[in-house]
């Protein structure tokens, strides 16, 4: 069995590195072509910001595998045999807190890397080392107390229901419910600073924006995000009336004011469809097989590891195992969420008005180019990581004639070259 899930999780880790090769192939060969939405010079830089994050990600991949057959061959067993508690509970905080603390420490040169030498040589990374450290302690200590407590519940669960897996699903599920509830209170208190949007015209025209979906907010406020990142974003956040709907500085910036209600626009889209419900039902369903399949393990696999079945081996394999099944899924939510991006984006034309189509189009163009996207992906990189169409066909459907493209950055499928 222990030779089963291993080779799964190398299967998953061979597609995943696949992907990104191939995609580092497209994307070196279609840069060099002509430039597609953006001029030369911006569309280069896209592609060379794609590439390098890319190659990132698969020393990442690489790295990660060689950490999972660690703690498959000896590191939960390590665990177990340094760490004594009396009281099993105290023993399985610490013993599944001590997990993810070790994989969060051996991630922090790569969040480094990414934001102090990626981000910084293409511009994006704003922030300083002592307002990264101070982020990544307060994220490192809520992640301490939150983790802890949730698997406390989890321990409790196991201990009191014969089907604990059943439970255990439907209290991680409540969780990620409630995270989305408060996520934009704790960004708030913890990292951004919100404050009330003072242009009362463009408050007025979001508001009626929102009258028309019957979208109810506790109010619009704008994120000082333009200290810690270049990115332009928007994001609604909570349910039912305490709902916030907070822009960045850095999109209020670059977006003029009927763009930026495009995007909004799009975003209530979102809301009027229902599409928030949608993805927590699929991550509902992914979570309930993952806990269904790993609720039921034979008693072999931890014979093999020369672990017993506690609690706190259980909820390592399922950590360890989250990234397979969510790269599993992936395709399944892209196609919902993309289908679901195009009727926003439909939605969001009409709340615009007659010019509402190539206000949003704008829209797309302006973040594209502030974010550095490039615009071209190779197919099987956009069928397993794609949640979004690509933002030429988002163009397409809504009917606006992209007159600065060439299809020549479009044919066939490029061969990787790294």
């Amino acid at each position: 069995m222990l030779t089963v899930i291993i080779g799964v999780y190398t299967l998953y880790v061979l597609i995943s590195i696949y992907t990104s090769v191939m995609q580092i192939g497209y994307v070196n060969q279609a840069k060099r072509k002509e430039a597609v939405l953006l001029n030369d010079i911006d569309f280069l830089k896209a592609g060379n910001y794609a590439v390098r994050k890319e190659k990132m990600t698969l020393v990442s991949s690489f790295v990660d595998y060689l950490l999972f057959i660690a703690w498959m061959g000896f590191g939960v067993q390590t665990l177990q045999e340094n760490i004594f508690f009396e009281n099993e509970a105290f023993l399985t905080v610490v013993i599944v807190m001590s997990f993810i603390v070790i994989n969060s420490l051996i991630s922090l040169p790569f969040a480094y890397y990414e934001k102090f030498v990626i981000d910084k040589e293409f511009g994006f990374n704003k922030s300083g080392i002592g307002l990264w450290v101070k982020d990544t302690l307060i994220s490192f200590f809520l992640t301490l107390l939150f983790g802890s407590l949730v698997v406390f519940g989890i321990f409790l669960i196991i201990f009191n229901f014969v089907l604990w897996w059943v439970w255990s699903f439907i209290f991680i599920f409540a969780v990620i419910i409630l995270i989305n509830m408060l996520y934009p209170a704790f960004r708030a208190t913890f990292f951004d600073k919100l404050t009330p949007l003072k242009d009362e015209e463009l408050d007025d025209k979001i508001k009626e924006l929102m009258d028309k979906t019957g979208f109810v907010s506790s109010g619009v406020f704008v994120s000082d995000a333009s200290k810690r990142d270049a990115r332009l974003n928007a994001y609604f956040g909570g349910f039912g009336k305490a709902k916030r709907v907070v822009l960045f500085d850095t999109l209020i910036e670059k977006l003029t004011t009927k763009e930026l209600l495009a995007v909004l626009g799009h975003e209530l889209g979102h809301f009027a469809h229902g599409d928030i419900y949608k993805n927590i039902g699929l991550v509902g369903a992914m979570l309930f097989v993952m806990f269904g399949v790993f609720g039921n393990l034979p008693d072999t696999l931890y014979m093999e590891m020369g672990l017993s079945p506690e609690p706190y081996v259980l909820m390592i394999l399922l950590m360890l195992f989250m990234p397979v099944l969510g790269f599993v899924m992936m395709p399944i939510m892209g196609i919902v969420s993309r289908h679901n991006e195009y009727a926003a984006d439909k939605m969001g034309s009409e709340l615009g008005g007659p010019a509402g189509a190539i206000e949003l189009a704008n829209a797309l163009r302006k973040l594209v180019t502030e974010n550095k996207s490039f615009p071209l992906s190779h197919p099987i990189y956009i069928f397993f990581h794609y949640t979004h169409p690509p933002v030429l066909e988002r163009l397409k459907e809504l009917g606006v004639d992209i007159n600065d493209t060439s299809s020549s950055s479009l044919e066939g499928k490029c061969e990787a070259n790294i």
